[in-house]
């Protein structure tokens, strides 16, 4: 009974995803709705494909049109063509083989036997990418289909070739697809955790109730925002490739982004470094063994206050990047971070600890402190 109640509460939360992801396809631009479209366009490049090739044309093979036109309208323009060109070569590759295998052995089981392991061994071939195995599937339609011939070989190879074409040609043509919008939504998700997380680690550390809990929570997290700014990176690249071969790259809208992008991954990524490094020093200082010390309640405040400055400085970076607003405050904010630097330095200066685990731990977290402050400010505008 417990096993169904877990199931059926798994079930609803996913109805509800499902229900809130067409509330957000409906409501306006998105991922969401990108993901619509990018399906009606597949569905539409198969029916065009066989409205031509088997209701127009008659062709004999004409079921291999659709089948190729739906699976090349890809999430860019550009991959599109690189994977048409890659299936193309590995069904041509596959329906060859399988051909003449065929009609030299007059035996289907015997051709079947010798083909198979030859040309899944062919869709390892580097060259042919993820498209590789459609050089196995070639050769099956040839040796399961009934008449063999170099016509009919001829024929799969051309309806694939015509396919490929329809499915390039929709995805080029009708509202080819540009992903600039994710690669700011991602940004924009990855600084808002990173200003959550350091604004979390602040509190924890000026109030003086922390435990292995809440710094492992804290750590937990950190390690998470590196998955963020890597899906952000992707996210970049996506975005670039959608612009190659792109129709659409021409208009403002469309623009490829620029070094701001770059560099706001890589403010990030360093941010993510460091918070890792910092989360991991508290939650040392606060587990059983004690493998560093704990600060003194007064550094530890200080240093929060240095936190609560850094996340904000990350939040007037991406504002200045990509609102065109808030870069004399980042100037400023980057200002009050050496400053609370130096008051870090000149009170572990005054502190003077005996204990050498407690000079580690403020040596570690001064270290990473320096670090987010230089990044900030290498990246200033």
């Amino acid at each position: 009974m417990h096993g169904m109640g877990t199931a059926a509460r798994a079930a609803k939360r996913q109805v509800r995803a499902a229900g809130q992801a067409v509330r957000r396809a409906w409501a306006g631009p998105g991922r969401e709705r990108d993901l619509v479209v990018q399906s009606g366009k597949a569905a539409l490049a198969a029916w065009l494909a066989w409205a031509l090739a088997g209701w127009w044309l008659q062709a004999p093979m004409a079921f291999v049109a659709p089948w190729v036109a739906i699976v090349l309208v890809e999430s860019t323009v550009y991959r599109s063509i690189a994977h048409g060109l890659q299936q193309l070569a590995a069904i041509a590759a596959g329906t060859v083989v399988a051909t003449v295998a065929a009609l030299l052995l007059h035996d289907t089981m015997l051709a079947m036997a010798l083909v198979l392991p030859t040309v899944v061994l062919l869709g390892s071939w580097q060259r042919l990418g993820s498209q590789g195995i459609y050089a196995a599937t070639g050769a099956l339609f040839v040796l399961t289909g009934g008449n063999v011939g170099i016509s009919t070989a001829a024929a799969r190879v051309t309806e694939a070739v015509f396919g490929a074409a329809v499915g390039v040609a929709v995805n080029a043509l009708i509202r080819p697809p540009v992903y600039l919008r994710d690669v700011r939504a991602a940004l924009r998700d990855a600084t808002r955790e990173a200003h959550g997380i350091l604004d979390a680690v602040a509190d924890g550390l000026a109030e003086g109730r922390w435990d292995a809990d809440k710094a492992g929570t804290w750590h937990e997290r950190a390690l998470r925002l590196h998955r963020l700014v890597d899906q952000a990176r992707a996210a970049l690249g996506d975005s670039r490739e959608s612009l190659r071969a792109n129709p659409r790259r021409r208009t403002r809208a469309a623009a490829a982004p620029g070094r701001d992008y770059d560099d706001a991954v890589v403010v990030l990524d360093y941010a993510a470094v460091h918070t890792v490094g910092v989360t991991r020093t508290v939650l040392e200082a606060s587990a059983g063994d004690r493998r560093a010390a704990r600060p003194q309640p007064a550094l530890a405040r200080r240093y929060a206050a240095f936190l609560r400055q850094t996340a904000e400085a990350l939040q007037l970076y991406h504002d200045s990047r990509f609102r065109d607003r808030g870069d004399e405050r980042l100037r400023h904010a980057v200002d009050g971070l050496h400053r609370a630097l130096d008051e870090l330095r000149r009170q572990l200066t005054r502190s003077r600890p005996a204990d050498p685990d407690e000079v580690a731990t403020y040596g570690t977290l001064l270290s990473q402190a320096q670090r987010l402050a230089d990044q900030l400010v290498l990246s200033e505008p």
